[in-house]
């Protein structure tokens, strides 16, 4: 195997994303007779990114993005007082940060600077919950009367406030707005509904000028909350199943990104909303793991490579590195046995080839291999 190294470090902006999942009892909205109802019983969120976005341009992905300095800023101080502050805020104690590779310089995902910000934790939350609110609409707040500490089951979203579109307009323009909005309504970002999920790294690909490193949280929602897109990064939206979204990928319905179709399959393990919400009350003190995909360029395709995989090389290099080699995929897989990889045939063809166990009391998604009917 060869590389193609471009010289200068990497750089990620760092962001947040949050995958909703709600409860599902919508008969009018029912899987249509010519396909068999799905097995999960709650839906996710999915956001259709306009095509004239620079990155991930007519996407489904989760609501997210790029972490702004209000979100971290101390006068969030006064607005979760009195009932919640540092260091912890009412969240669980921090867990272990188990990163391996890359070691990334100047974060610390857990303390706050010495500039009196907030902890990147409880920042990263409230990026995650202000840009659900930004792309769709849905407020992901509770009232600050409410009792300290998280709520034992899944939430609700808050109605959206009268002006909707106004008070949009003004966070758009500047997220310090979002503050002002919460105040508003007497009101503090739900931190405590979003639990660690992943964490991904954009990996190094040729033409490639954005790269994100983005920590994936998890809500669940007794129902889902009305979607606003605001018709300008999100031009769609719709609630799928993981199966359901799964198959709406293969047949080239949406586009979901290695990262966001690696994370449908592994919430594909789960039968209910109450089975995820238990099993992320489990492992919340477990943290996660940041993972970077490294690419492989095949003779006849790509394969996303991850941590644990016989192929994966904890190597700086990689950073800005293509890995490369002139035999086929199916070669490739042939003289494998440890597998952690997405297998990236084109577009709308993606495997998950997983032999490896999974860490720290989380699931990895079923091998999800697809028909040759789809080659």
């Amino acid at each position: 195997m060869s590389s193609s190294l471009r010289p200068g470090p990497s750089r990620w902006r760092r962001a947040a994303s949050i995958v909703l999942a709600a409860g599902w009892s919508h008969p009018e909205t029912a899987t249509p007779p010519s396909r068999p109802p799905p097995a999960e019983g709650f839906r996710l969120l999915l956001l259709q990114r306009s095509p004239h976005q620079g990155f991930m341009r007519g996407a489904h992905v989760f609501p997210g993005g790029v972490l702004d300095a209000a979100d971290q800023s101390a006068d969030w101080l006064g607005l979760f007082a009195p009932h919640h502050g540092p260091p912890r805020f009412g969240l669980s104690p921090a867990p272990f940060s188990r990163t391996a590779f890359p070691s990334l310089p100047d974060t610390d995902d857990h303390k706050a600077d010495n500039t009196g910000t907030l902890p990147e934790d409880v920042a990263f939350r409230i990026c995650a919950v202000r840009e659900a609110f930004e792309e769709a609409g849905v407020l992901l707040l509770r009232p600050r009367t409410s009792p300290p500490g998280p709520t034992p089951g899944p939430g609700l979203a808050l109605e959206p406030p009268r002006g909707l579109a106004a008070w949009r307009a003004r966070v758009r323009r500047d997220p310090r707005h979002f503050l002002r909005l919460c105040a508003h309504l007497d009101c503090t970002p739900d931190i405590w509904a979003l639990h660690n999920w992943s964490s991904w790294l954009t990996p190094f690909l040729p033409g490639t000028t954005r790269r994100f490193d983005t920590a994936f949280f998890l809500c669940c929602l007794r129902e889902p909350p009305p979607v606003y897109p605001d018709l300008a990064e999100v031009v769609g939206y719709q609630w799928s199943s993981p199966s359901e979204a799964t198959e709406s990928f293969l047949s080239k319905e949406i586009w979901l990104p290695p990262p966001q179709f690696y994370e449908v399959r592994r919430l594909a393990n789960f039968a209910s909303l109450s089975d995820l919400h238990k099993f992320c009350l489990g492992r919340a003190l477990e943290g996660l793991e940041r993972w970077l995909p490294i690419i492989l360029l095949t003779a006849d395709g790509m394969v996303h490579l991850l941590p644990g995989d016989e192929l994966y090389l904890e190597d700086s290099d990689f950073l800005e590195n293509l890995m490369s080699t002139e035999k086929k995929t199916e070669e490739i897989m042939k003289e494998g046995k440890q597998f952690h990889r997405i297998v990236t045939y084109n577009r709308h063809l993606y495997d998950i080839h997983v032999t490896v166990q999974s860490k720290y009391k989380h699931v990895y998604p079923k091998n999800s291999v697809v028909r040759k009917s789809h080659l």
